[in-house]
């Protein structure tokens, strides 16, 4: 009996350090950005987790006026796999305007591109110098992340102005969100993507143009990475396609903050950035 009271106060002792624990540790939630995906023109659902209230809360961009026939090309560059400047030259052919955000690796590796990006007008947004999750570091450890791409891009392009932010991988908490904003961006996530950044995984243009076109929809920010063959292969029919239907391709700069958001229905399918 002696040795049942015993191991019962140790019990209680443990479970007492349980509740103590998690106030102590607990961490503000993070989220990876996803979403079920658009089908036949209907919008995405971006309601999951909770997320969109904290991400609309900071102004965030996931979608442009869904009134409107207008598409949004985003590209991140993590590093470079030799497919950008083939990227460029549709983009410079077909007279589309896009946004690549760039890391601290790429900005060191391919200044020319670099150039040549903001050169042709396309915007160079910020996908922080080492692509970490942002979820995890402090506010300070987050201006030196965004500050260090944003310095170097200056030395590079002339252009002081830094106004757009990806986090790396989609990751991100309301301290991202508005320490990021108090330094002046404005955090850009998407509408359409696809598994597209796996280099080993590569499916063909007709893979890729089938697995963007179906999810178009009015106001769509479109993710793409630059290091896929297949969106390199399948770019020009990309726009010339959307075009046909009917759509433009805008800047970012372009696009209103103030616009009709999806309504939930539920699913989650996070992608990679």
């Amino acid at each position: 009996m002696k040795a049942c009271r015993w191991l019962l106060a140790l019990l209680v002792l443990y479970m007492g350090s349980l509740v103590i624990q998690p106030a102590v540790f607990a961490q503000p939630g993070a989220y990876h950005f996803g979403f079920k995906k658009s089908v036949n023109g209907q919008l995405p659902s971006i309601d999951q987790e909770g997320f969109k209230g904290i991400v609309t809360k900071h102004g965030a961009l996931f979608l442009g006026d869904t009134n409107k026939k207008e598409l949004f090309l985003t590209f991140d560059n993590g590093y470079e796999n030799g497919y950008t400047t083939k990227i460029l030259d549709v983009l410079k052919q077909k007279k589309a305007p896009a946004a690549f955000f760039v890391t601290g690796h790429y900005v060191k590796d391919q200044p020319e591109l670099i150039k040549r990006m903001a050169l042709e007008g396309h915007i160079v947004g910020n996908h922080s110098w080492s692509h970490p999750d942002m979820s995890q570091l402090t506010e300070t450890q987050i201006k030196m992340e965004l500050d260090k791409v944003k310095d170097q891009v200056t030395q590079l392009t002339g252009q002081a102005e830094m106004r757009y932010l990806r986090p790396p991988r989609g990751i991100f908490n309301e301290r991202v969100l508005a320490a990021s904003k108090q330094f002046g961006y404005t955090n850009v996530f998407w509408s359409v993507a696809y598994k597209d950044w796996d280099v080993n995984a590569q499916k063909g243009s007709q893979f890729a143009y089938n697995q963007v076109m179906k999810q178009l929809h009015p106001g769509a920010i479109i993710l793409l990475h630059s290091v896929s063959k297949d969106n390199t292969e399948a770019l020009g029919s990309i726009i010339d396609e959307a075009r046909k239907q009917g759509y433009e391709f805008k800047s970012l700069d372009e696009l209103q903050t103030n616009v009709r958001q999806p309504s939930p229905e539920g699913g989650l399918s996070g992608q990679q950035s």
